[in-house]
């Protein structure tokens, strides 16, 4: 189906349950998965759009949404469906996640976001064992339950997806027997009550402090420690240890209301499941970061390194997995996994001057320090929003020319190469003490392209390295707009 079929059927849906046509229809910027999703409004109703083509996974969601309403659980809400179309409106739950509130590295992890998070785990616990009761669990898409098969393809993932495409040399026959040893520990956990799959902090969404959930649509019976491992070791939460020890006990304190606890086997398991969930993760980072080279995952994968060290040399589950452990000793020494997690500290005299400016009104900056200047990226080349007339008088910060620019032009592809080259002056500026970097991005007239491109530099510098960042936006302040 093109995007003008989908957004035609998704309208028409959209004027049957609201009897209203849509005002605006906003493509939502791509996700990890091949689901599309689009935001339509019309007034005051608003609703969430999605087109997926794999029938058994929107049969899943859907009835699993509405099995989760009718129990008072926070989920989204189905307003209608048409899935000959493999279309369906969903409730709007705004634009704030947890993952929004997580703090920039170096920063404290606040008693407020300490609280949201006391929240979460809270709610989790009704989704599992609540949720769980009376589900159709053969609606699951792949399988029906997160057994030993299911838990070896994770651990695979880790082998051929992270590992082999890493080059580190490995003894194959002994981490298949390792890999089988974590699987039988695991197994012993049961698999009584709904397991999210994928509970991290981009699929919790917040309405007024408030969480709600969204994209379980891969959940199946399972172990309830696998969600809650999945939520307190997510790499780029980076959530300290005496916290995630806390909010352990208090997911435990929240679960026993509905089902009967052993804590110290419960305990024992969920770091077994911490463990296998961050090979998991790990497989998907080599996957999306070392093989299609998208920097967001490449950016995620020393904080998991590092998490994986910490596991195997405390070793709360009591597991012996020596040739595990072996290899990640190994990749932890690999500089290409550690230097991205290098961090300027507090003090580090680094500033780093971001810019967008336009070639035909101004252009290029002066660099205000002595340093002479810096890098300039030319961002003419790209497809620009600017030539179409619905976009003419909005900026590189409004979702539509954001979901333009990510999807109809070769940005994405462009940033990635940008951030590895002002990545490494970074890095060897961060070692050497210097004071001052200056990027400029500039295209026709510093509205779409660049003021796009310098933000998304920006937000990467910082969460990758936490250093000071001045952004300005030429052309846009002369018009008096006030740059947040």
């Amino acid at each position: 189906m093109t995007k003008d079929h989908i957004s035609q059927a998704l309208s028409k849906l959209f004027t049957r349950h609201f009897q209203a046509p849509p005002t605006g229809i906003i493509a939502l910027p791509p996700s990890g998965s091949p689901r599309r999703y689009y935001r339509l409004s019309s007034g005051s109703a608003s609703a969430i759009g999605t087109y997926n083509e794999d029938e058994q996974e929107n049969r899943a969601f859907l009835a699993f949404s509405r099995h989760f309403r009718s129990k008072g659980l926070p989920v989204p809400e189905i307003y209608a469906e048409d899935l000959t179309q493999n279309i369906y409106l969903q409730e709007d739950l705004g634009e704030e996640r947890l993952y929004d509130r997580l703090p920039a590295p170096g920063a404290a992890f606040s008693k407020e976001l300490e609280s949201l998070y006391k929240r979460v785990v809270e709610q989790l616990a009704r989704l599992q064992i609540v949720g769980g009761q009376g589900l159709d669990y053969s609606l699951c898409t792949p399988r029906e339950v997160f057994d030993e098969r299911a838990m070896m393809w994770d651990f695979n993932a880790f082998k051929y997806q992270f590992l082999k495409l890493s080059g580190v040399v490995f003894d194959e026959e002994a981490l298949e027997e390792e890999g089988q040893q974590l699987v039988q520990f695991l197994a012993g956990a049961g698999a009584e009550h709904f397991m999210f799959r994928d509970f991290q902090s981009r699929n919790i969404m917040l309405q007024e402090d408030q969480p709600c959930f969204i994209d379980y649509q891969g959940g199946r019976r399972g172990a309830l420690q696998y969600d809650l491992a999945s939520l307190l070791y997510q790499a780029k939460a980076n959530i300290p240890d005496k916290i995630r020890e806390s909010l352990l006990h208090h997911y435990l304190d929240a679960a026993a209301q509905y089902t009967e606890i052993d804590r110290p086997a419960f305990i024992r398991h969920y770091y077994g499941f911490v463990l296998l969930r961050t090979l998991q993760v790990l497989g998907a980072y080599g996957l999306r970061g070392l093989y299609e080279r998208k920097a967001h995952f490449l950016q995620s994968i020393p904080f998991a390194l590092q998490n994986l060290g910490q596991l195997l040399r405390d070793n709360p589950a009591g597991l012996q997995l020596p040739e595990l452990q072996r290899v990640v000793h190994r990749l932890l020494q690999e500089e290409r996994f550690t230097a991205s997690a290098k961090k300027a500290g507090e003090g580090h005299p680094l500033t780093v001057r971001i810019q967008s400016f336009s070639y035909k009104k101004g252009g290029i900056p002066e660099d205000p320090t002595d340093n002479g200047g810096g890098f300039v990226f030319d961002c003419r080349f790209l497809h620009n929003p600017g030539r179409y007339a619905p976009y003419k008088t909005l900026t590189g910060r409004d979702e539509e020319v954001i979901t333009f620019l990510q999807q109809r032009s070769r940005m994405p592809a462009f940033l990635q190469e940008a951030f590895r080259i002002v990545d490494e002056a970074v890095e060897n500026y961060l070692e050497r003490q210097f004071s001052s970097l200056m990027v400029s991005f500039g295209c026709t007239g510093g509205q779409h392209r660049s003021v796009y491109a310098a933000d998304e530099l920006a937000k990467h510098l910082r969460e990758k390295y936490g250093v000071r960042v001045e952004l300005q936006h030429v052309e846009q302040e002369k018009k008096g707009w006030v740059n947040g």
